[in-house]
């Protein structure tokens, strides 16, 4: 079977667009420079901020999305994965502008979880503001009867500042710190297991660094495309 042509909607931020290209490399079995997928990536970091839009009344960013889907479409890509959560509220109307598929990252991250940790049914969700407020991942959570467990507003502020730190590429340990006493105060009110679920949240905060399970959606959509791309996974 021919391999799909992967096509990463990006620039939401710049950094965390890397990010997701890495762990698409990683999670490729390719032990020669043929043996990976091809990707296209339109990293258009002109497209207005989603939180901004969605909280703010800030400029609408569902032009730039379809014409980045709609590029990548043209430049030959199969199917597209978007690296930015909160761009996830704008699904419908990306997907309205192509005849592609596009994978969705909190569905895979759900799926993931799923599979990891069978019985699973409290979720601790550190998203960016809007992805909170419009309740981005806490309403598929709670499709499959599990809890979404939020951050107190305080947390959630420093969340936001944590995502915006990193965005202007302090990722140091006063940084790292601050998330890791949000993400353990979620698994003290009972979160099984922590989705970093906003794509700048994966560069300070890791499996292994808090006291519970650590989900990254961003690594868990790149696996997902490796698998889509490779033809061993419906979308």
């Amino acid at each position: 079977m021919e391999e799909k042509i992967v096509g990463i909607m990006g620039g939401m931020g710049p950094e965390a667009t890397a990010d997701l290209f890495r762990k698409i490399l990683a999670a490729t079995p390719a032990k020669t420079d043929q043996e990976h997928l091809h990707i296209v990536i339109d990293c258009n970091s002109k497209i207005p901020s989603r939180p901004a839009a969605l909280l703010e009344g800030g400029p609408d960013p569902t032009p730039l999305l379809q014409s980045t889907a709609r590029t990548l479409e043209r430049a030959g890509a199969d199917f597209l994965v978007v690296a930015c959560n909160t761009a996830h509220l704008f699904y419908d109307r990306i997907t309205e502008a192509v005849r592609i598929p596009v994978l969705h990252i909190v569905d895979e991250a759900i799926r993931e979880a799923q599979r990891r940790y069978p019985g699973l049914h409290a979720v601790g969700v550190l998203a960016g503001r809007g992805a909170i407020r419009l309740r981005l991942y806490q309403d598929r959570l709670e499709t499959k009867s599990i809890k979404a467990i939020v951050p107190s507003d305080e947390d959630q502020e420093t969340v936001v500042s944590v995502i915006y730190s990193v965005k202007a590429g302090d990722k140091g340990a006063s940084v790292r710190a601050k998330i890791r006493e949000v993400a353990e105060r979620l698994g003290r009110v009972g979160a099984q297991v922590v989705f970093t679920g906003c794509t700048e949240l994966p560069l300070v905060l890791a499996d292994g660094d808090v006291g519970v399970p650590v989900v990254d959606p961003t690594r868990v959509l790149a696996e997902a495309a490796v698998r889509f791309a490779r033809g061993r996974e419906e979308a």
